[in-house]
């Protein structure tokens, strides 16, 4: 399972941003993962994308435990060792492997598969996991296939991946079955490429703000909400 009160998940959820990291190496992994940690966001999915993302994941893991590290772009079953291995604490898979989530699984951690379509998250649940990688967000749907697909899979959790940026936050964040977003508008791999972790942290402190501002907006708005139906109820119990 990938239940949202799994430890690693609810950091996920906690934190609300998977920044999803491209570095080539220890050296990148550590020095991204202080950047970020400096940002206020001690959280990484660091892919397979370049040859030195498990030498990355292992350094981070080793070196700075308060990171919850995450491997991402896992698609086989001997990756998913690997991953293991270096010390990823959750797995992020851009589609849906049934080899993978069962071996992840086996060893304990929790992986989120990439869905796109209603059978590939019945597929999931199948496999009982229920959050998801919506991948790619932006191409599938967006929030409106988030909104969509909530109905038929009530108990499902999103972390929709793909085209979210700073501008369309908001509207992920907003949606109560998005436990969280990936993104990497604040690791960009140009400004690692560069040695920027300035910028990097930067990037990231305003991502965090801008995130704990959608959330608390949304909590008032609930609060709003909630107040109207309270008023309601005594305005009826009057009228009787």
């Amino acid at each position: 399972m990938s239940s949202p009160d799994n430890p690693v998940l609810e950091a996920l959820a906690a934190h609300r941003l998977v920044p999803v990291v491209v570095v080539d190496g220890a050296d990148e992994g550590a020095r991204l993962a202080d950047a970020l940690v400096a940002g206020g966001l001690p959280v990484a999915e660091i892919t397979l994308r370049l040859a030195g993302g498990l030498d990355a994941i292992r350094a981070v893991a080793k070196n700075q435990p308060d990171v919850v590290v995450g491997a991402g772009t896992v698609t086989t079953v001997a990756q998913v060792d690997d991953v293991v291995d270096a010390g990823a604490r959750y797995i992020v898979s851009p589609g849906l492997s049934a080899a993978v989530v069962r071996r992840a699984q086996e060893h304990g951690i929790p992986v989120l598969p990439g869905v796109a379509t209603p059978s590939e998250i019945m597929a999931a649940l199948d496999l009982g996991v229920d959050v998801v990688k919506l991948f790619p967000a932006s191409v599938v749907g967006g929030p409106a296939a988030i909104k969509a697909f909530s109905a038929p899979f009530p108990g499902l959790r999103f972390v929709p991946t793909g085209g979210v940026s700073a501008a369309n936050l908001g509207d992920y964040l907003g949606l109560k079955p998005v436990l969280a977003v990936g993104g990497s508008w604040m690791v960009d791999r140009s400004l690692v490429t560069a040695g920027d972790w300035a910028e990097i942290t930067r990037r990231t402190r305003d991502a965090v703000d801008l995130a704990a501002k959608i959330d608390a907006a949304k909590i008032d708005a609930a609060k709003i909400d909630a107040a109207k139906i309270d008023a309601a109820k005594i305005d009826q119990e009057k009228n009787r």
